[in-house]
């Protein structure tokens, strides 16, 4: 999916939803980790944070007791509404929820202490700008084996046919480029079982992870026989493979 397609599938989801997929039904089996709990564990209540690719700012709220002020930035106009709309709601007195592109990042020099993004695009050279020295980021992002049975069922996916660990490679070497060191990365390829065909079809409505899932006339045809082929005990089938980078801004 190139990259204005998926600005503009990014926006409707944003108008209609948010980021927010609380309502699957899926039980997941063999994550390593969970993103947001190894951002909190990063963070003192001096920290400033800042959240590249925000969303609906679901689960940047949930950080809010992390940290004394988070600040979470979406290219989404429609994403920071529903962002601005769930913080009123959660009634957070330190978040703030911003209009910004990830490659221009408004902030003066130096002023957050950790970063993160989770499954956006970044840009390493703008959060080296903006993270004070011996700061800290981290960033989860989809990996290329990411629910592989069923973009081999459905002929394409998300990642284009890229070979495994390319996207994790790049991120690594724009990150050293940037000036960070200590760069580690891990990832995990865990087992997911959806509870229904409504879960599945909000997921792939929501999700860039199908492009153009259901305008094609042969979708649903496919996606039926995917369920009787992997319908198991648990639900439906799937994997979940994701891989996080943590690293740290050179003070050098």
């Amino acid at each position: 999916m190139n990259t204005f397609v998926y600005k503009q599938f990014y926006d409707k989801v944003g108008q209609r939803n948010g980021w927010d997929f609380s309502k699957l039904n899926v039980i997941t089996e063999g994550a390593l980790w969970e993103f947001e709990q190894e951002v909190a564990a990063r963070c003192t209540k001096s920290d400033l944070l800042l959240d590249i690719g925000t969303g609906g700012g679901e689960r940047l709220l949930s950080l809010a007791d992390a940290a004394l002020l988070l600040v979470g930035i979406d290219h989404s106009f429609p994403m920071i509404r529903a962002a601005n709309a769930n913080l009123e709601k959660a009634k957070k007195p330190n978040v703030r929820f911003l209009h910004m592109d990830a490659e221009n990042l408004r902030f003066p020099s130096g002023f957050f202490q950790i970063a993160a993004c989770r499954q956006s695009h970044f840009d390493a050279g703008q959060v080296a700008n903006v993270l004070a020295q011996g700061g800290i980021f981290l960033t989860q992002q989809v990996g290329e084996r990411d629910k592989n049975n069923l973009t081999q069922a459905f002929g394409r996916g998300q990642h284009g046919g890229n070979g495994d660990g390319v996207l994790k490679d790049r991120y690594v070497s724009e990150l050293a480029e940037a000036g960070f060191t200590d760069i580690r990365s891990f990832e995990y390829d865990a087992a997911e079982y959806y509870e229904s065909f409504e879960d599945l079809v909000f997921l792939l409505k929501h999700t860039p992870i199908i492009p153009d899932f259901g305008e094609n006339d042969d979708d649903f045809d496919i996606l039926h026989h995917f369920i009787e082929e992997h319908q198991t005990d648990k639900g439906i089938k799937t994997n979940s493979h994701r891989f996080m980078i943590t690293a740290v801004l050179s003070s050098g």
